[in-house]
């Protein structure tokens, strides 16, 4: 059985593995001419992406090229002492099994993992798909594949060619993301150095393994701004008016933005649909139920949506009809209290009142001076993260008799269950 995957990020790669893993026959097909290597941004796994991961054999690699940020400093806007905080315990609090990687790392990673097994085709996208399974390319050839899975992102072509335009999913949480390379400018060494205000909040962190450094931006508006996500001058532009005059440090970081290799910038944006599924196409990760970028945790979803798409068509031995709705079914809790903590996080990291800023840096400071066990039940109690990323559970999804006897297990695949404990 042969399927399509649109895009080579994270869901793309590790969907790419378990369906190959079952024994169906994979390409990826992948818009950018190769993987990523400008370092993207800093991304976090829970603990079902974590337990997944292991169970694909790169939990080790993860971990070796994990960003090391373990220290937070805080400044609350128009206060010059700053709250110094644990943010290794504050993460342990959060989920009991976690680790922060940048993307194009983590993507790298995945798609080792079944390069081998899998055909890739970098620098081409679909232009069309027809109900029978017929798919038109920008370069290629047309071919036949017996299913089409997008996963490629929040601006997903796949689900524009299918199902509509984005704007009829898009629910905008009211707020915005941006993100530059740049110097290591504070020789930041295991450190993320923030600045908060009412409405706004910039960061800036390294990673153990890179020579620069990464600045974000997370700043709230009311009203949807005017704008295109391929205008990058006008992004910046909008960045630039968001935080004048917040800090000599964010001023500073700004004044990169017209020499940084990298950059991105984008609404936080919750994609609700009623189904992501139609015929012979379905999708997954952000290009079907992205929570919001930045707070939803939307890396985890996309690593468990794979992950149970590929043993949902195996245990339904292919037939689409059966797995595409197992597959929804299994995900739907995920995905929507994936969007109750996005909602909560955004509320949390960018503040509507000074209160807000007061208690964003107390109780950071709070959670990190508390031992190990009152820190989590605190965590637990009040956030609606923990409760998710600590409850979430999928089966376990042994390949078919007939894909264990056809091809077998790729290397470093354990076995054993997923559940939350």
């Amino acid at each position: 059985m042969r399927i399509l995957v649109s895009g080579a990020s994270v869901a793309g790669p590790v969907l790419a593995y378990w369906l190959t893993r079952h024994g169906f026959s994979v390409t990826v097909v992948e818009r950018a001419s190769a993987l990523r290597k400008t370092g993207g941004h800093a991304v976090d796994l829970f603990r079902p992406a974590m337990n997944i991961s292991e169970k694909m054999g790169v939990l080790p690699r993860i971990e070796d090229r994990a960003t090391g940020t373990n220290r937070m400093t805080i400044y609350r806007e128009g206060s010059r002492r700053p709250v110094r905080a644990d943010l290794s315990k504050i993460y342990g609090a959060t989920s009991d099994r976690h680790v922060e990687i940048m993307r194009d790392d983590l993507s790298e990673i995945y798609y080792d993992a079944a390069r081998d097994d899998v055909e890739y085709v970098f620098g081409d996208s679909i232009t069309a798909i027809s109900p029978d399974g017929e798919v038109r390319f920008e370069n290629a050839a047309p071919r036949r594949f017996d299913l089409v899975v997008g996963a490629d992102g929040l601006h997903s072509n796949v689900r524009r060619l299918v199902f509509d335009e984005e704007s009829r999913f898009n629910a905008f949480v009211g707020a915005y993301l941006g993100v530059l390379t740049l110097p290591n400018v504070s020789d930041l060494d295991g450190e993320l150095l923030i600045h908060v205000g009412v409405g706004r909040t910039a960061g800036m962190y390294g990673a153990r393994h890179l020579g620069d450094a990464r600045a974000l931006f997370l700043f709230r508006s009311e009203r949807e701004l005017d704008y295109h996500h391929h205008d990058v001058p006008r992004q910046k532009e909008l960045l630039r008016g968001a935080f004048a005059g917040m800090h000599p440090d964010v001023d500073r970081w700004l004044d990169e933005l017209d020499r940084t290799p990298a950059f991105y910038f984008d609404s936080i944006t919750q994609l609700r649909m009623d189904t992501w599924s139609q015929g012979k196409v379905t999708l997954v990760g952000d290009a079907g139920y992205c929570p919001g970028p930045a707070v939803g945790g939307s890396t985890t979803l996309a690593v468990v949506g794979a992950y149970v798409l590929a043993g949902e068509l195996t245990r339904a031995g292919g037939d689409h009809e059966r797995a595409f709705p197992a597959y929804e079914r299994v995900m739907a809790e995920h995905v929507h209290g994936s969007r109750a903590v996005a909602l909560s996080a955004a509320k949390t990291l960018i503040p509507t009142s000074h209160l807000g800023v007061w208690g964003l840096a107390q109780g950071a400071r709070l959670i990190s001076a508390l031992p190990t066990g009152p820190s989590r039940a605190l965590v637990r109690l009040t956030t609606k993260s923990a409760r998710l990323y600590n409850s979430v559970t999928v089966d376990d999804y042994p390949p078919s008799p007939a894909a264990s006897a056809g091809r077998g297990s790729l290397p470093g695949d354990p076995g054993g269950g997923l559940g939350a404990e």
